[in-house]
This record gives C-alpha cells, structure tokens and sequence, in this order.
C-alpha cells in the first residue's frame, strides 16, 4: 500500500500537541526510553524480526530458558502482565497520567471446546474486574477466541451446517450472548474485534443482534469496522441505519486493519475480487469520512477512535469542537495500543479527552503469536516504526538539553 502523504487537519488552536514528547514520556525512565528505542529499531528491520520470531518459536517449543528474555523486552513493551492481577500495575501506571485500560487477554489460536470455554470464562472475569471501576472503560474479545475459525467462515459463507458444526455454533452463540450478558448487567462496554473478511459476516451478524438487544439505552456492545476495506464506510451507514430503524444505540470502534498481506494473498489464491483499497489515502479518506459520519450522528453512536494516526485523532477532537462536546463526552473514546503512540495517548489524555491503551496479557508462551504479530505489523508498517523511533530520539534529545 503506498503511502500517500496526508492533508493537514483544520485544527484549532485548543486541540492538543501531538508532538510533545515530555508528556508522552513523562512515565519512562531513561532506561525504559533506551530499552525501547533499540526494540524498535530491531523490529523495523524485517529480516532481525523474522530471525527473533523462529528462533523464539522454536526456543520455547524447545523449553529453553528464553521466557526472562522475551519478558523483560518485547513482552514487557506491549504487554501487561501474564495474568489479570499482573497487569493491575500497568493499569494503575496508565490512570496516573489520565489513560484507561482495556484488559485485552491474548491468547490465540486454540479451538477445542474446552479451550473456548476457557477463554469466555477469561473474558468474563475482566468484566467483573472492570466494574464499577472507571480505570478500566471497556471490555473486549477476539470472536475468534470463542469459536472455531473455519466456524466462523462456514456461516459466513452461508455454508449448510453439519449436526456437529450447528452443536458448535450454538455454543458459539451461547458463549457471545453469555459476554454481552455479563458486560450489560456491569454496565461496561464490551469491544467485539473484527476478524479477516471472510469470517467477518458472522461476527457482524451477532454483533447486530447483540446491539439491537442490549444497546436500548447507551452503548455497551460494540462492534469493530475495518476501514481497510472498501466495502466498510457503507456498512457503517448501513448499521446506523438498522439501529435507528430498531431504536437502539449503535456503538462502533473504528480502526484501519491488520490483515492486509493475508486478505490479499487471499483473494489472489481463490480468485475473487481484493476487499482491501488499492492504496493508503483511500484508506485514510473512509476513516476520517467514518469519523465525520458518527460525530454528524452522535445522538445515535458512540465511537471508540481506535488510531495510530495523528491526523485522524485531531479530525475528531475537532469535530467534537465544532460541536461544542465536551473533552469527556461519554462517547467518545481514542484507543491505542500498549507501547505505541504514547504522544497520541497521554497528550490527548493530559488535553481531557476519554483515552485507553488496549493492554494485552496473557502467558509468554501463549501470548507469543500475539507478538510476533505485533512485531511484524510494526515491520511492515514502516512509517509507523519510524515515527515511534523519531519521538524516542526527541525526547532524549530534549532529556539531554534539559533534564527531565
């Protein structure tokens, strides 16, 4: 995907500085600062990155004593903890300077029965972790943490079910409505995550029948829209138009994507037409239209902004100026991740607005896939490398002019 320089944002002049470091760091040390500009560094180079990710696959498959090291850099940078418990300390860190928690347990690609039931039971204890606590505004899960893959793909693909696959499906459907339960009668809001496009129509047909059953009053299920897609600026439109339709509350976290080189290797592999833009600033232009969208109907949405993109997150900031919302509008969110674009995430929170880092956990073992993802989302989106390395250099440079 090229990457198409952006136009500026009309801001004003009360919107945040994105680009002050001090605050984005205020909570590192200068150890922590240099830790994390050499993980970056490593990480932006694709071939260390491949090298590091078989080499900790096969180490821990080998029961090598390399979970320390993995645990004191990579995991310690986008992780909180191995356990709920653990990453209270991460959560409480995050709320010293204004920024939520979203517990994100971390644990991919196990699909037996038993396993899935294990993760709902994990997804429900952050429920009941989260409430009645405002450090922790959001829940969330990874649909496909509660159902087998091919499951999911099966009825998206509108597939007749075997009496096996609808056994499984009703438990898949049990285990969705047991976490919307559960989040509504905390009164917190759960985030369902979007998936790869072909399994997507099943989660967005739950999603649907979860919102228009438990969003009568605000938004507490929400689902995730991939604005990589070409299709998905459509299906925003026409999910508020279901919920006006329905009456009910529409809540909505909009992200750019993750899949990108698996949906294209894809659809080239089966022959169909590529659901990904053709290029970035057609991404860009769906996302900050997405945004513009919700904020002109914002007496039927909440929207959780989930970003990496300076622009973007001054667009609604600016929005919400416009409409005369307050910094801590109810609902209205930014979302980033653990351990990247901390100038995003503590300088919107020091400017008022609703912040939270998604803090994932989990197992070193069990979180490793979740990594090396990370690793080579990071690798492959360059930019976003680079800007992460350009502020840490700037802030110690800044450190070294003067002080802390």
């Amino acid at each position: 995907m090229s990457h198409t320089a952006q136009a500026p944002v009309q801001t004003d002049r009360s919107l945040p500085d994105l680009g002050d470091t001090r605050t984005a760091f205020a909570a590192m040390s200068d150890r922590d600062l240099w830790q994390a500009y050499w993980l970056f560094k490593i990480i932006g180079n694709p071939t260390l990155t491949a090298i590091g990710s078989n080499l900790s696959k096969l180490a821990l498959a080998l029961h090598l004593p390399v979970k320390g090291m993995i645990k004191a850099t990579i995991f310690k940078q986008f992780c909180g903890g191995e356990t709920i418990e653990g990453s209270m300390a991460t959560a409480a860190r995050l709320s010293r300077s204004g920024v939520g928690t979203i517990l994100d347990h971390s644990v991919e690609g196990q699909e037996d029965d038993e396993t899935l039931d294990h993760t709902t039971a994990e997804i429900l204890r952050t429920i009941a972790v989260a409430q009645g606590r405002t450090d922790i505004p959001f829940c969330v899960f990874k649909p496909s943490g509660i159902s087998p893959v091919q499951l999911l793909t099966s009825v998206s693909d509108g597939k007749a079910l075997d009496a096996e696959e609808q056994r499984e499906w009703t438990l898949v459907q049990g285990r969705m409505e047991t976490i919307c339960t559960a989040a509504a009668k905390a009164g917190v809001p759960v985030l369902i995550d979007a998936e790869e496009s072909w399994m997507q129509p099943a989660i967005d047909a739950m999603a649907d029948a979860m919102m228009a059953r438990f969003n009568r009053e605000r938004a507490i299920v929400f689902n995730t829209i991939q604005l990589y897609r070409h299709d998905r600026l459509a299906f925003l439109k026409a999910s508020h138009a279901k919920a006006v339709s329905g009456n009910y509350h529409i809540g909505v976290k909009l992200v750019r994507g993750a899949y990108m080189e698996k949906e294209r290797a894809r659809a080239e592999e089966k022959s169909y037409p590529d659901p990904i833009h053709t290029d970035k600033a057609a991404v860009d232009r769906d996302y900050d239209d997405g945004l513009r969208y919700c904020a002109q109907h914002i007496d039927r949405f909440a929207v959780c902004v989930g970003t990496h993109n300076e622009q973007s997150t001054l667009l609604m900031a600016d929005l919400m100026e416009q409409k005369g919302m307050p910094h801590k509008d109810h609902r209205i969110w930014f979302a980033q991740l653990l351990g990247m674009s901390d100038n995003i995430s503590f300088n919107m929170a020091a400017a008022g607005f609703n912040v939270a880092k998604y803090v994932p956990y989990g197992p070193v073992r069990e979180v490793l896939p979740y990594l090396i993802r990370r690793a080579n989302e990071n690798t492959s989106a360059r930019g976003q490398t680079g800007r992460e390395l350009g502020l840490i250099l700037a802030e110690r440079k800044r450190r070294s002019a003067h002080g802390r």
